[in-house]
Parts: C-alpha cells; sequence; structure tokens
C-alpha cells in the first residue's frame, strides 16, 4: 500500500511520458546537436573551443531571462487552459511577447556593445594551455553573430511554451528537429568549408547556430496561426495588445520572483565558472566539455520538471488538490530514481568523452573529473528541479526564487571564491565541493513540497 504512494500504474507512467517524452526528444536533439557543433568547433582547437564556450555563456544568461520571462505568465496558462479560460491564455500569451521584447532590446544592446569586456572576465593565466588573446577574438566574434538570432529565439519561446501549456508538445518539438538539423548541417558546411562554404571555423558555427534560430521560429509561428482552432488563444491575440490590469498586476506579483530567479541564477551559474576560471584556460576548456555532456543527460530530470509544472499545474486549476499532491510525489520519485540510472551511465564515459576533441592532456584530466562529478550529483539536481517546479506550479515563485538564486549567490559564490582564493585545494575538490552544496537545498525542497504550501488554485 505504501508503495503505491510512490510508485503509479502504467496509465500514470503512459500519461508522464506523453508529455516528458517530446521535451526530451526536441532538448534532446538539441543538445546533441550542440555537443556535435561543440566537438566540431573543439577540432579547430582549445582557444576556439574556449572562446566559444564563454561567449555561450552570456547566451546562456540571455535565455535563462526568457525562460524566466515566460515562466510567470505560463502558470496562469497552464491554469487557464485547465479551467478552460482561452481568453487568459491569450492575455499571458501577449504579457510574454511584450516582456521577451523588452528583454531582447536590452540584451542585444548589452552584449553587442560591451562584449569584449564580458568575455575578458573569464580570462586568467593560470594553466599551459591556450592564447588569451585568440581566445578573446573568437568568443567575440562569435558573440557579435549570435545576437542576430536572439529576437527569433525569444519569439519562438513565447510560442512554443504557450502551445506546451495549452498541452501541443509535438510542433514545438518537431520544430526543434528541424532547427538542429540545420544546425547541424550548417555547423559541418561553415566551420569546416564544405561543399564550396568557405571555412569559417568558430564563426560558420554561430552563422549555422542563427540560421537554424529563424528556422524554428517560422515554424512554430506559422503553425499555430494556421490551426487557429486549435489554438484558440492566438485568434485576436494581435488584434490589440490589452491585457486586464488586475491579470497583469498578478502576474508581476508571481512573475517578477520567476523572472529575478532565472536571470540570477544563470548569472550566478556564470559567476561561478568565472571563479573556476581562475584556474587558466584549461580550467574553462574542461568546464565546457563537461557541461556539453551533462546537458545531453540532464535532459532527463529536465523534461520531468517540465511535466510536474504542466501536470500539476492543470490539476491545480481544475480545483484536484488531492490528485495534484498524489501525481506530484509521485513525479519527484521517477525523476529521482531516473536520474540514479542515467548518472551511473555518464559516470561509465566519464574517461573517454574528453578524448574525442583536439585538446591538451590537461584539459582531457579535468573534464574527465567534471562529467564524473557531475554525474554523481545528478540525482540531487532531479530532487531539487523537481521540487522547484512543484513550488512554482502553485504559484510560490517567491520562495523558489529564495531557493534557488538567493542560495547560490549568498551561499555559492562566497563558498567558491573563498576555496578558490584564499587556499591551496585543487579545482577538483573545489568543484565537488560546491556541488554538494546541492543536499542543503534538497533538504528545504523536502520540507517545503511534503508540507504542501504549494497546492493552491491561483486563477480562480
Amino acid at each position: 500500500m505504501k508503495l503505491k504512494k510512490y510508485v503509479g500504474d502504467k496509465s500514470f507512467y503512459k500519461m508522464v511520458l506523453t508529455i516528458a517524452i517530446p521535451i526530451m526528444i526536441q532538448n534532446g536533439i538539441t543538445n546533441f546537436v550542440s555537443m556535435l557543433d561543440n566537438i566540431m568547433v573543439g577540432q579547430i582547437g582549445t582557444d576556439a573551443m574556449s572562446g566559444v564556450a564563454i561567449a555561450n555563456q552570456f547566451i546562456f544568461i540571455f535565455s535563462l531571462f526568457i525562460f524566466g520571462a515566460i515562466s510567470g505568465p505560463g502558470i496562469f496558462s497552464a491554469q487557464f487552459y485547465g479551467n478552460d479560460n482561452h481568453e487568459g491564455v491569450r492575455q499571458t500569451f501577449r504579457f510574454k511577447l511584450i516582456l521577451c521584447g523588452i528583454i531582447s532590446v536590452i540584451g542585444i544592446f548589452i552584449m553587442g556593445t560591451f562584449r569584449h569586456e564580458l568575455i575578458s572576465l573569464f580570462l586568467h593565466e593560470g594553466s599551459v594551455t591556450g592564447n588569451i588573446s585568440e581566445t578573446l577574438k573568437y568568443g567575440s566574434g562569435y558573440i557579435a553573430i549570435d545576437i542576430i538570432g536572439l529576437i527569433p529565439f525569444a519569439i519562438m519561446q513565447c510560442y512554443s511554451s504557450t502551445l506546451r501549456e495549452t498541452g501541443e508538445t509535438i510542433v514545438p518539438m518537431k520544430a526543434g528537429i528541424v532547427a538542429v538539423a540545420v544546425n547541424l548541417v550548417f555547423n559541418y558546411l561553415l566551420i569546416f568549408g564544405k561543399l564550396g562554404f568557405p571555412m569559417l571555423g568558430a564563426y560558420g558555427a554561430a552563422i549555422a547556430t542563427v540560421i537554424s534560430r529563424f528556422i524554428e521560429c517560422f515554424i512554430v509561428v506559422i503553425w499555430t496561426h494556421r490551426h487557429k482552432e486549435r489554438n484558440k488563444f492566438i485568434v485576436g491575440a494581435y488584434r490589440n495588445f490589452k491585457i486586464e490590469k488586475n491579470l497583469t498586476k498578478h502576474i508581476i506579483l508571481r512573475g517578477t520572483p520567476l523572472l529575478m530567479n532565472e536571470g540570477l541564477w544563470a548569472m550566478g551559474m556564470s559567476a561561478l565558472n568565472a571563479i573556476y576560471s581562475r584556474g587558466g584556460l584549461a580550467v574553462v576548456a574542461g568546464l565546457n566539455i563537461s557541461n556539453t555532456v551533462s546537458n545531453v543527460f540532464n535532459i532527463v530530470y529536465i523534461a520531468l520538471g517540465s511535466s510536474v509544472s504542466i501536470i500539476v499545474g492543470q490539476l491545480l486549476g481544475a480545483g484536484k488538490m488531492e490528485e495534484a499532491k498524489d501525481t506530484d510525489t509521485k513525479l519527484i520519485v521517477f525523476s529521482v530514481v531516473s536520474c540514479i540510472g542515467f548518472g551511473l551511465f555518464m559516470s561509465l564515459i566519464s574517461p573517454f568523452f574528453p578524448k574525442i576533441y583536439n585538446t591538451t592532456d590537461e584539459v582531457r584530466h579535468y573534464a574527465s573529473y567534471f562529467i564524473l562529478i557531475i554525474a554523481m550529483c545528478m540525482p540531487l539536481e532531479a530532487f531539487m528541479n523537481a521540487s522547484y517546479f512543484t513550488l512554482r506550479s502553485g504559484g510560490k515563485t517567491f520562495i523558489t526564487f529564495l531557493f534557488d538564486s538567493v542560495s547560490i549567490w549568498v551561499i555559492s559564490i562566497p563558498f567558491a571564491y573563498i576555496l578558490m582564493n584564499f587556499t591551496s585545494i585543487g579545482i577538483v575538490t573545489i568543484y565537488l565541493l560546491c556541488q554538494l552544496i546541492s543536499i542543503i537545498k534538497c533538504i528545504i525542497g523536502y520540507v517545503l513540497v511534503k508540507k504542501g504550501v504549494w497546492i493552491n488554485n491561483i486563477v480562480v
């Protein structure tokens, strides 16, 4: 009887996987192609690989701000849809477009104007590997091209997230598959100069990314507008940009912590990497390799976390509180158990994956250990992620802000900074200790989820 509390039946997992698998496939293909992209750039050499890796830190921050911008309205979209309120979904969609437009303009201005200064934050002497001036050149050049694709990326996220929140996960997945296929082909053609295309190296990778973002955006937008009967929220969405004052107030109230959380968390992760980079370019390159492979595996708990947000959010919107609580428990257990298996597999490949890259033994050494540490901590990340989305599904966004961003800036960054600058501990040990801080967040997440503070219907 007690086991039934944690384990669902066949129909339960079929329902979960119907939502999670398309997200896994889309993110998995995207991250797998990003990995191939990374490997291709890595064939040029450590300087190009490090420059692109640093540039992507800032693209990552931008993408997380966009994710945060759509997440607040997304809570309402899922519950409005569960309540069969299409006008509510329409207005939250408008809110996403306006906010993402503002963020895009700010992001393009900052990255376009200060790209040299931003890249320089990660460049330190400290290893025998790499040339700092070459790395700066590659990184700043990559950003200058990549920012062209940020606006279509933001628009696509507004559409895709709303489609998912209204139960359509297949189309964003298909668009993502097409986009990554285009990205992969143009990466090969433009990085290495095949079939008559110019050999542009790292800059070719940036151009390929921009092309793929425009294509993905076009596919999602065109499909949504051609299927208005299915996507009722898009009917009249651009007739005006009216958003009810009361809804705006509630989205801002619950969404601002999410926006700040995603942005500050992304900046916090980049700040951590900047601290680690004091170990030299070999550490930067090693972290890049480990993060590349971990992104492929992390899709499991990320997709299951998104499933928590969608499934539990719709149950809360429909007023099914006990079912939401029961479902959430099973989803968290499923996520953790899945990641124990994937973490084990990831640990097995940790000595071999870095050998694919055209880089030094020093970089490969760091990368292998970083991959192993990430693999060990994957079940912790799964529990944290599921807890985070549980709290968010019930609108407890300020708690998630404290849970995520405040912890990284108040605990992780000072801890890493002190260890890196005032001790003689090696970078691998420092990285392990910083990852194990997740245990504290797991305990806090467990207490908050168990107390049921997230069980709320926020659209009635």
